[in-house]
């Protein structure tokens, strides 16, 4: 039998040298040497990882560390609390770890700018307890010879940090996540390696960088309403941009305002699970839409990926199922209210949980209802009906005993009936992501009303462009709002983050 040659346990950790803490009031210094910190501890384990390459030492673990940023209070003192952020709960150190600084500038100065001003103190930045992942030291598109990995005569994970399941959850979003005696408290909803995860999730289902995304977001589950976006969007970049300042495709083909065509990016060989298209503006303030395809499952994958990017408010816009006899093919559903037998978020967000509706999206929806249809009033109720939507993770739920179902929807008081609307909106809930959503009916299965293919084509023809400028009128009415306004306080649990 072949003697099996073990490698010399691991000794010697090389690491860049220690950061010393430092105390900052001012955020914009804090947040740049955060990505100082951040660069140089990256930039250390892809050089470490290029050297093994060129055949450097496999006698030592290479590791260095996410930045981090904390304060200290120790006052009780009351703060304004008509902002749903920007302030801690009780006096004590409350920390987190730092990804991407790069991606989220304006967002963390914005967080440090609050939290200073509200408790006087200083934020204090250096070097967490928490590894950089090898993985996660590359950014999105950085090409990696696989081939390094074979040539080593060590497992990659005896060299270098990767991925920790143990810490890629989302126990402080669920309000689940328990202090330990002398754990810092977290001062975000999401820790660095989450949402590194996340990151590379998005590149991954979407074929767009996540730099590329907007702070306010479209779902649809049809194919046809990004069609139409792609034209609009073409459309308005042909046009000088009209505020706007790119559009972005999978492949991350970007064409900018005043051209006809993208100027660089490159076509995917196969489109991405789910293709997403970004009308971006100064600030990330413009539109994202994603296609999610269908059931909630795709929903909820998406959800958990975007909400890492902090958005400022997602809409679903798709089909529905009337389930009223007064409703007809084409009418718009304003959900106010959620039935979820969708099931995927149970184990994060009990189903005895309410979803309530958020007004400033609601009153954004119904206004850009009647701007785009012109209808106002009691003539705005004929095409559009507010109610409580159910979604359901069966397709052909009519094929099974209908008598459950049908009992269910009619005590809910539910007009309307699809697969993700519920999904988005409960992972708007627990991930403190304003939420809204605008259905156009397209059957109504409990009528006998299905269409035929020539009422499919016309239907879609004439629909899908109307409701597409409905729901973009919607988010620019989102956009014009101050983010502290549309970040509702609904959304917030008894202890939370500093951090929005």
């Amino acid at each position: 039998m072949e003697k099996r040659i073990y490698p010399e346990p691991i000794e010697t950790i090389s690491s860049p040298e220690p950061f010393a803490r430092q105390s900052f009031m001012d955020p914009a210094e804090a947040v740049a040497t955060l990505s100082k910190l951040y660069r140089r501890n990256t930039k250390f384990l892809r050089d470490s990882f290029s050297n093994l390459a060129k055949g450097g030492p496999t006698d030592r673990r290479y590791r260095a560390f996410y930045p981090e940023v904390g304060v200290q209070t120790n006052s009780y003192a009351r703060i304004d609390s008509r902002q749903a952020y920007g302030h801690m709960p009780t006096p004590g150190y409350f920390a987190t770890t730092i990804t991407r600084p790069d991606l989220f500038e304006t967002y963390l100065i914005e967080q440090l700018r609050l939290i200073i001003r509200n408790h006087g103190v200083p934020v204090t930045v250096g070097e967490s307890e928490t590894p950089i992942p090898i993985h996660f030291a590359f950014y999105e598109g950085k090409h990696v010879d696989g081939s390094i990995a074979e040539r080593l005569n060590r497992p990659i994970r005896d060299l270098f940090d990767v991925p920790d399941l143990d810490g890629t959850d989302d126990h402080i979003a669920n309000g689940t996540f328990e202090v330990m005696p002398g754990e810092s408290r977290p001062l975000a909803p999401f820790t660095a390696q989450r949402v590194d995860y996340s990151l590379h999730r998005l590149s991954h289902y979407t074929a767009t960088e996540p730099h590329h995304f907007q702070n306010f977001v479209l779902f649809t589950n049809y194919q046809f309403y990004i069609d139409e976006f792609c034209v609009y969007a073409r459309d308005l970049m042909a046009d000088g941009g009209h505020g706007y300042t790119e559009f972005v495709e999978p492949g991350n083909l970007i064409t900018k305002a005043g051209e006809n065509a993208p100027h660089s990016g490159a076509t995917p060989p196969r489109m991405p699970q789910m293709p997403t298209y970004h009308l971006k503006k100064e600030g990330h303030g413009g539109i994202t839409m994603i296609n999610i395809g269908v059931g909630p499952s795709n929903a909820k994958t998406i959800t958990d990926h975007v909400a890492v990017l902090r958005p400022h408010a997602w809409l679903m816009l798709g089909h529905c199922a009337g389930l009223r006899n007064t409703q007809a093919l084409g009418d718009y559903v304003l959900a106010h209210a959620y039935v979820r037998e969708d099931h995927v978020l149970d184990d994060d967000l009990p189903v005895w949980v309410p979803i309530p509706p958020l007004a400033e999206v609601q009153v954004a929806l119904q206004e850009a209802v009647a701007e785009v249809t012109g209808l106002s009033g009691y003539d705005l109720k004929r095409i559009m009906r507010t109610g409580t939507v159910a979604t359901i993770d069966n397709r052909n739920w009519e094929l099974r005993d209908q008598r459950g179902p049908v009992q269910r929807l009619s005590q809910s008081r539910a007009i309307a009936l699809d697969m993700e609307s519920a999904t988005i909106a409960a992972n708007g809930f627990r991930f403190r992501v304003p939420y809204g959503t605008l259905l156009c009916v397209s059957d109504k299965p409990l009528h006998g009303e299905l269409k035929l293919p020539g009422m499919a084509s016309e239907f879609y023809k004439r629909q899908v462009s109307q409701h597409l400028k409905i729901g973009i009128r919607a988010l620019e009415k989102l956009a014009e709002m101050p983010a502290d306004r549309l970040h509702s306080r609904k959304l917030r649990s008894f202890t939370e983050t500093a951090f929005q």
